[in-house]
C-alpha cells in the first residue's frame, strides 16, 4: 500500500531565486538607531548611507542625538538624529558639515533638508531594536507593553535578525516560561510550551489551524514580531490554552520603499536564500505592497532527512482615505521534510544496551517509506475605520487550508524492544489530516472620558469555523538495528489499524466586552466574553459513530495596576481560559478544558531608558485535559496546577549594547488523576529551572567601527517525565528522566559598507547555534528519547539598498 503524495520539485529554490531578482530600487535606508552621544550616530549614519561628513568636535561636545527609527534617506536620517540639538547640515554633493542652525540659516539659503518626522511606534509596527514599548498582544488594542498587566514577552525584528531565527522555536527560545523544542529537533513543527502547555499560535491577532500532527509553522523571515502572552485569555480571544498563545505581526506594505536580500550557506548542506520588496505602487502613497519569501534546500541533523521550503508572503495595503485603510495578507508555504525527532528507543539512549549507544545522526527509519510533505496556504485581511474622535472599527479575516501527507517510523517505544543484538522493533505511522480553517473578529474600540476617568472600550463578536478530516493508522514495520541501520526493507506487509480516523467540525462565535480604565496613574482592566461551541463529529474507526454536542462558556478577566513616574508598574490580574480538545473517545467527542490563573507582577522601565525589567509569580490550573499516549489510548487528568516565578530583561541597554536574559521556575503536578501513582507528579517535558542570556555588542567607530558580536547562553533543567505502563515499562524515574544541559550561541558580523561606500548596506554575518555542539537529551517521555540540536553553523550575506 502506498500513501506517497506527488514528489516536491527542486525548481521551487530556482524560483524564489527569481522572485528575489525581481525587487525594486530604493532611496532609503532602515535605520534603528536609540539616543545616545552625537557624533558616532551622525557617524554611523553617513556611513551607512555613504555621505560625506565633517565633524568640528567642539560642536558636538556633550551633545546626544534624538531616536532614528524607520526608513529614511541620508539627509532625512541626519536631519532626525540632529532634532533638539541647534546643529544643521551645511553642503550638497553629498558632502555636509555641522554648523549652528542660525549660521546655517544664513549661510545656506539655497539648501534646504526636510526631515520626516519621526515614524511612532505601533502595536502592529516595526520597533526599535530589542525593546518593543507597544503591543496589542492579550487587549487587541494598541496600548503600552508597560503598562500592559500581563507577562508577555516580545522577540523584535532586530532580535530575530541578529540570531537568524529559522523557526518560531529560534524566536522564543530566551523567553521565560517557555520551552522551544519540547520534542527536540524537530524540521516539522514548532513543539513549545508556555507555562507548562502547548500554546495556540495566531498571527494577525487571528488563530492558525493546528491538529494532532500538522501546523503552520510560520516563516519567522516574513514577521515584523513574535509576541508571547504567558496565562490564559480567553476573556478576549476565546478557545485558547491556560498556558498562553504565540501572537505573530506580519512585515506590512510601508510608505518608504525598501529591499533586501540574504542568502545563507550552512553546514547539513544548507542553502537558503530570502528576500523582502516594499514601497508605494502609486506616486500618492494610496497603494502600498510588500512581497517576501523563502527557498530553502537543505540537509538536517539526521542521515537522509531533507529540509525544503518554499514560502511566498504578498500583501497589499489600500490606504481608501485618510481614516480608512484594508490591507491584503497572503501565504503560502510548502514543506517537503521528515520526523528528524525520531522518536529514539529508550535503550541505547537513556538505557544502556549490550549493542551500545545509539547515534543521535543515525536515521533509525526508512528513507525510502518516510516522508513529510505539507501544503499550507492563507488569504486575508486588515480592514481599519475610524468613524469620528470617539470610535473606530476593524475587522480581521483570513481563510486557511492545511494538507498533510505523512509516513514516519516510531522505534522502540516498549520494553524489550531493543535485542541484545541491536534489532529494534519498530512501528509504522500513517498521517492523513486536512484543516479549512475560516476566522473572522470584528470589534469597536471606543476613547472617551466620564469623569476623571478615561476609557478604551473594546467591544467585539468573533466567529471561528474548522473542519478537520484526521487518520492515524499504525502497524509493526519491519526491524531494523539501531548501529547500523537497514534501509529498503518491504512495507508492502504491514497490517494496519485505525486509532484515529475522524471528520470533526467546530463552529465558535464569541461574543467580547473589555474596558481599559485610567484614573490619574491607576489602570483597572475588565473583560469577559460570551462563547458558543458547536461540534459534529464521525468517527470511522467507531462504526461511523455520530456525535454532537453544544457548550457554552463564559470567561472573564480582571487587572489593576499602577504606573509610578519613577518607571515601576506593579500589578495584579486573574484570568480565565477554555479550549475545545480536538477528536474524541468511544464515538464521542471530549468535553473541553478550562483553566484559571491569578498573577501578581511587576514591571520597570527607567524613564528614558529602552530597558524594560519584568517580574511575575503565578498560580494556574487546568481542568478536563485529555492526553494520548503511544498505543492511540486516551488518558483524562482532571486537573493539573501550575505554580512560577519569571523574570526578565529586554531591551537597548546602550547605543552599542543589546540585551535579553531571563530566568524561571516552574512548579508542576497532576492534582487530579485517575491513576493514583501519578497524583502530585510533574508535568511532562517541564523543567523545574530554566535561564537564558543574550547579548549583543555594535562598534559605531574606531578600528573596530562595523563589527558586531553576539553570544547566548541556554540552561533547560532536568526533567522527570512518567509514563503510563501500559506498554510494559516499569514506573521507574530512570526511564524518563531527562538530565540538565547547557548550550551556546554566537555570532560575529561586519557592515562590508565600513571598507567601501560602493557596499553600503551589504554585511556578512557568521551565526553558530551549540557552538560547542554538546551531545543531548532534550527530553524522555516514558516511551521514547528526543535528541536536541547540535552544532549548527550559518553564514550569510545580506544587501539592503
Amino acid at each position: 500500500m502506498s500513501f506517497r503524495p506527488a514528489p516536491f520539485r527542486h525548481t521551487l529554490l530556482a524560483l524564489t531565486v527569481a522572485c528575489a531578482g525581481h525587487v525594486g530600487l530604493a532611496h532609503a535606508e532602515a535605520y534603528q538607531l536609540p539616543a545616545g552621544p552625537l557624533a558616532p550616530t551622525l557617524n554611523q549614519i553617513a556611513s551607512q548611507a555613504g555621505v560625506t561628513l565633517s565633524i568640528d568636535p567642539a560642536l558636538t561636545e556633550g551633545k546626544r542625538s534624538a531616536p532614528v527609527s524607520g526608513d529614511y534617506e541620508a539627509l532625512d536620517a541626519l536631519n532626525q538624529a540632529l532634532r533638539g540639538t541647534g546643529l544643521q547640515l551645511q553642503g550638497r554633493g553629498g558632502a555636509y558639515s555641522l554648523t549652528p542652525a542660525a549660521e546655517a540659516a544664513m549661510a545656506l539659503p539655497d539648501v534646504t533638508v526636510t526631515a520626516s518626522e519621526q515614524a511612532a511606534e505601533r502595536a502592529l509596527g516595526p520597533t526599535r531594536g530589542y525593546l518593543a514599548n507597544r503591543t496589542a498582544t492579550g487587549t487587541k488594542t494598541d496600548t503600552p507593553l508597560l503598562e500592559t498587566p500581563r507577562s508577555i514577552s516580545v522577540a523584535t525584528r532586530a532580535q530575530m535578525q541578529d540570531r537568524k531565527v529559522q523557526n518560531l522555536d529560534d524566536a522564543v527560545r530566551y523567553m521565560p516560561g517557555v520551552i522551544a523544542s519540547s520534542y527536540g529537533s524537530d524540521s516539522r513543527a514548532d513543539w513549545m510550551k508556555i507555562r507548562g502547555f502547548e500554546p495556540i499560535q495566531m498571527l494577525d491577532g487571528l488563530p492558525l489551524p493546528k491538529g494532532s500532527y500538522t501546523m503552520a509553522k510560520l516563516e519567522t523571515w516574513n514577521l515584523e514580531r513574535v509576541a508571547v502572552l504567558r496565562g490564559p485569555a480567553s476573556s478576549v480571544y476565546g478557545q485558547t490554552p491556560p498556558g498562553g498563545l504565540v501572537d505573530a505581526v506580519s512585515r506590512r506594505p510601508q510608505a518608504e520603499s525598501s529591499h533586501e536580500v540574504q542568502v545563507q550557506i550552512g553546514n547539513y548542506q544548507h542553502k537558503q536564500i530570502s528576500f523582502d520588496s516594499t514601497g508605494k505602487i502609486d506616486d500618492d502613497g494610496r497603494f502600498l505592497y510588500r512581497f517576501s519569501g523563502v527557498g530553502r534546500d537543505s540537509g538536517t541533523t539526521v542521515e537522509h532527512i531533507d529540509d525544503q521550503r518554499f514560502n511566498l508572503a504578498p500583501s497589499l495595503t489600500w490606504n481608501i482615505a485618510d481614516e480608512t485603510r484594508l490591507t491584503l495578507l497572503g501565504q503560502f508555504n510548502r514543506d517537503d521534510t521528515g520526523g528528524t525527532s525520531q522518536f529514539l528507543p529508550l535503550q541505547g539512549t537513556k538505557l544502556d544496551t549490550p549493542a551500545g549507544k545509539v547515534d543521535y545522526n543515525k536515521n533509525l527509519g526508512d528513507p525510502d517509506w518516510e516522508f513529510y510533505d505539507k501544503t499550507f496556504y492563507a488569504l486575508g485581511y486588515a480592514f481599519e475605520h475610524r468613524l469620528d474622535d470617539i470610535w473606530q472599527f476593524r475587522q480581521n479575516l483570513r481563510y486557511s487550508k492545511l494538507e498533510l501527507d505523512n509516513q514516519i517510523i516510531t522505534a522502540g517505544g516498549w520494553s524489550g524492544a531493543v535485542s541484545d543484538d541491536g534489532s529494534v522493533s519498530r512501528g509504522a505511522n500513517v498521517y492523513d489530516e486536512n484543516i479549512s480553517h475560516f476566522a473572522v473578529d470584528n470589534n469597536f474600540q471606543a476613547d472617551f472620558s466620564t469623569g476623571a476617568l478615561d476609557h478604551t472600550l473594546l467591544l467585539g463578536l468573533d466567529y471561528l469555523r474548522v473542519n478537520t478530516d484526521y487518520r492515524w493508522l499504525y502497524g509493526s514495520a519491519p526491524s531494523s538495528n539501531i548501529i547500523t541501520p537497514i534501509y529498503g526493507r518491504d512495507f508492502s506487509g504491514v497490517a494496519y489499524t485505525a486509532y484515529q480516523d475522524y471528520n470533526q467540525k467546530r463552529r465558535n462565535t464569541g461574543l467580547y466586552l473589555q474596558d481599559q480604565i485610567a484614573l490619574d496613574a491607576w489602570r483597572l482592566t475588565l473583560g469577559g466574553r460570551w462563547d458558543r461551541l458547536e461540534t459534529d463529529s464521525v468517527f470511522h474507526n467507531a462504526s461511523d459513530a455520530r456525535d454532537s454536542r453544544r457548550d457554552s462558556q463564559f470567561s472573564g478577566n480582571a487587572a489593576l495596576s499602577y504606573v509610578f513616574d519613577s518607571g515601576f508598574t506593579p500589578y495584579l490580574s486573574y484570568a480565565e481560559s477554555f479550549q475545545a480538545e480536538a477528536g474524541g473517545s468511544g464515538g464521542e467527542a471530549f468535553k473541553p478544558s478550562t483553566g484559571k490563573q491569578y498573577e501578581l507582577g511587576v514591571k520597570y522601565q527607567p524613564p528614558g531608558s529602552d530597558l524594560l525589567l519584568t517580574a511575575a509569580v503565578y498560580d494556574l490550573k487546568r481542568q478536563n485535559i485529555v492526553t494520548t499516549n503511544v498505543a492511540g489510548a486516551t488518558e483524562p487528568v482532571s486537573e493539573v496546577q501550575v505554580r512560577g516565578l519569571e523574570l526578565e530583561a529586554t531591551g537597548n541597554v546602550t547605543e552599542n549594547l543589546s540585551l535579553t536574559a531571563s530566568y524561571t521556575y516552574t512548579n508542576s503536578k497532576m492534582t487530579e488523576v485517575g491513576d493514583p501513582r501519578d497524583k502530585n507528579r510533574a508535568l511532562p517535558l517541564i523543567p523545574e529551572h530554566q535561564a537564558s542570556v543574550w547579548a549583543d555588542y555594535d562598534w559605531h567607530q574606531g578600528a573596530l567601527a562595523g563589527f558586531g558580536v553576539g553570544f547566548g547562553a541556554r540552561f533547560v533543567g532536568s526533567t522527570d517525565n512518567i509514563s503510563v505502563g501500559s506498554m510494559g515499562f516499569v514506573r521507574d524515574a530512570s526511564d524518563g528522566h531527562s538530565s540538565a544541559y547547557t548550550v551556546y550561541d554566537a555570532v560575529v558580523r561586519y557592515d562590508l559598507g565600513q571598507l567601501d561606500s560602493s557596499l553600503r548596506g551589504a554585511s556578512v554575518s557568521l551565526n553558530a547555534s551549540n557552538l560547542f555542539d554538546k551531545e543531548y537529551l532534550a527530553t524522555c517521555d516514558g516511551f521514547y528519547c528526543y535528541a536536541g540540536d547540535p552544532r549548527r553553523v550559518t553564514a550569510s550575506l545580506d544587501y539592503k539598498w
